[in-house]
């Protein structure tokens, strides 16, 4: 006869959580992040209070902020653990579905708990119930569904012996990787059952090396050989695998350059010979203009995203086709590409194998030289003048305070761009941006997961005014658990990358900038005193050569450590980059905007659809 265990729903949830591991013996899910309310706090909350000591319970101030500070932690351990963040129902889990949005897009796992409506339907509607006039099986945790790798709704306590297992079988496989819900109806949280005592040993989750089909190997390998300039694009798989020194063996081997996108920047230090640095929209010459000559672009491990080709309009080569190794055949089959289904690390050993001794003739010396040449400069101090810093030379100053320890990490606004241009990552997780979703709001909160998942690593947060007044409630959360980390608010008064972007579609300044927006002249917000204010140590610079003096410090101080700083919205880096594809008017009574709609049209004749 099965043994037994008499638990309710919500303590066999948690139990299960306690006896999922990873290869190295530790628990897959790292902690749990919640915020209670009435559904979710007398279920999960009482089972998470009596396993306090077998897993972690982490108070958030925003469902959303929590639940990044929950991805960043499995972004920077390239999916190696994850965390589980619990919510009650209304407004606290629709308050998540941005963070899953976010996971969904970057391929990070991350287990949302929402709580959900009565599934006996005694109390309906329940207080923060959404209800739908033509369905009673809907509320408002289905607007997960689109956002969610895995998606299901506990009705009964005994359904979580098989949601539990389908919810870890996502969160753990190398191609259907990303965020996981499970809408727990709150009367079933406490309701109990005899759940089988088997259903909670302990289970290792290993790391699947998919290796890649024969046929589709040898294709790859007869494209590559009869290849004449062969580049390769790095994306984040190869963090994701713990592909970076297969990829550097493979490039060594053979003398292929490498361009790296945002997720897969640092995959190779920036002074690689064969790093090209960052590539498409924000990207360097050197990738780009080797990508434009390419009869053959190896992508590993990357979506292809239009930042990443330009709109495809980077790969200009008549000639040119497409090798993508990845681990996800959606990804694969993009774009016509020559799928090379397979985890980057097996696939790329396998190629190189393959290959044998065969080798490119580039030398992307002289490219990296001029980029430098041209790039460093931006990056430096600035000299004597009244004028305000620009966003370059604050990352110049960064980066010389920065160590070989040091993690950068960003997601919206003007620096996610300088950065991949400009920033010189070292060894792999050292350069950290989230920029599938490019979510605002991601910065603060990121940081002290990055810092959580990294106790060691000395974390550098870039964010913009903007971005920090969209989300900055988990500094106090950092502040009351000590978690040390750097931010670096540059405020340019307003949006100051989608500003440039207004008038680069030939747009008036209009309600970007505080100053061209009603009322903006009244805003004067004191950020360094309201971040003193949730705990954190601040400082306003007036410079750069003071906020070099600061940043001297940050090793000094405990928890979060906030310096403001000053800077003209206007310039950004001029050298590198490639067309985007953004829309831009037919018909206005603007020159401008004429003006650019025409450059719209001819630069519109370089994308290529196939």
């Amino acid at each position: 006869m099965t043994s037994t265990i008499r638990l309710t729903a919500a303590q066999a949830l948690v139990r299960y959580l306690t006896a999922q591991l990873t290869e190295d013996g530790e628990p897959f899910i790292a902690g749990v992040w919640a915020i209670f309310g009435h559904g979710n706090v007398a279920g999960l909350g009482e089972a998470l209070y009596a396993s306090r000591d077998a897993i972690p319970t982490y108070r958030g101030h925003n469902e959303q902020t929590m639940a990044h500070a929950a991805i960043a932690y499995s972004k920077q351990l390239s999916r190696r653990r994850a965390m589980a963040v619990t919510s009650s129902i209304g407004p606290g889990a629709t308050n998540m579905v941005t963070a899953a949005a976010l996971a969904h897009v970057n391929r990070l796992p991350v287990l949302l708990i929402p709580g959900d409506v009565f599934a006996n339907r005694g109390p309906d509607p329940v207080l923060q119930q959404v209800e739908d006039f033509g369905d009673g099986t809907i509320n408002a945790n289905d607007v997960f569904k689109p956002v969610s790798r895995y998606f299901d709704r506990i009705t009964r306590p005994e359904q979580l012996l098989t949601a539990l297992p389908r919810a870890f079988r996502t969160m753990t496989d190398p191609a259907d990787c990303g965020p996981v819900t499970l809408a727990f109806c709150q009367d079933v949280q406490a309701e109990a059952y005899d759940y089988p005592v088997s259903f909670f040993e302990p289970v290792t989750w290993y790391q699947r090396r998919v290796r890649p089909d024969a046929e589709e190997l040898a294709r790859a390998v007869k494209a590559i050989k009869a290849a004449k300039k062969l580049v390769i694009v790095a994306g984040g798989g190869v963090h994701y695998s713990g592909a970076t020194e297969a990829l550097a063996a493979f490039a060594e081997s053979h003398n292929i350059p490498v361009a790296e996108t945002q997720a897969g920047k640092s995959a190779l230090p920036w002074d690689h010979s064969l790093n090209l640095g960052p590539i498409g929209v924000t990207g360097g010459e050197p990738a780009n203009d080797v990508c434009a000559e390419a009869d053959l672009v190896l992508g590993i491990g990357t979506r292809f995203q239009d930042f990443t080709t330009g709109s495809w309009g980077l790969f200009a080569n008549p000639a040119r086709r497409i090798i993508s190794l990845n681990v996800q055949a959606y990804d694969a089959m993009k774009h016509g590409a020559m799928p090379v289904l397979a985890d980057a690390r097996v696939g790329l050993k396998e190629l190189g194998v393959a290959l044998g001794n065969m080798r490119f003739g580039w030398d992307v010396k002289p490219l990296k030289t001029n980029w430098f040449a041209k790039v460093d400069p931006i990056t430096e101090a600035p000299g004597d003048g009244n004028s305000l810093p620009t966003d370059m030379q604050v990352i110049g100053a960064v980066q010389r305070a920065a160590g070989d320890n040091t993690v950068a990490m960003c997601a919206a606004g003007t620096m996610p761009g300088e950065l991949h241009k400009l920033w010189k990552a070292g060894r792999p997780g050292s350069y950290h941006m989230e920029y599938g979703f490019s979510c605002m709001g991601y910065e603060i909160a990121g940081a002290m997961g990055i810092k959580m998942a990294d106790p060691e690593r000395d974390v550098i947060c870039f964010t913009g005014d903007g971005t920090y007044m969209m989300a900055n409630s988990e500094m106090a959360t950092a502040a009351m658990l000590g978690i040390s980390f750097t931010v670096v608010v540059t405020d340019n008064r307003g949006y100051g990358c989608i500003n440039r972007l207004q008038m680069g579609t030939g747009g008036a300044e209009f309600n970007n900038l505080l100053d061209h927006a009603i009322g903006g002249e009244n805003s004067n917000i004191d950020f360094a005193k309201h971040a003193e204010a949730m705990g954190a140590t601040s400082i306003k610079v007036a410079s750069v050569s003071e906020l070099e003096v600061a940043l001297s410090k940050r090793s000094s101080i405990k928890g979060p450590f906030v310096v403001v700083i000053d800077t003209d919205p206007y310039p950004s880096t001029e050298p590198g980059g490639t067309w985007w594809d953004v829309g831009v008017p037919e018909v206005s009574e603007r020159a401008q905007v004429k003006a650019a709609y025409a450059s719209y049209v001819e630069n519109k004749k370089s994308q290529r659809m196939d």
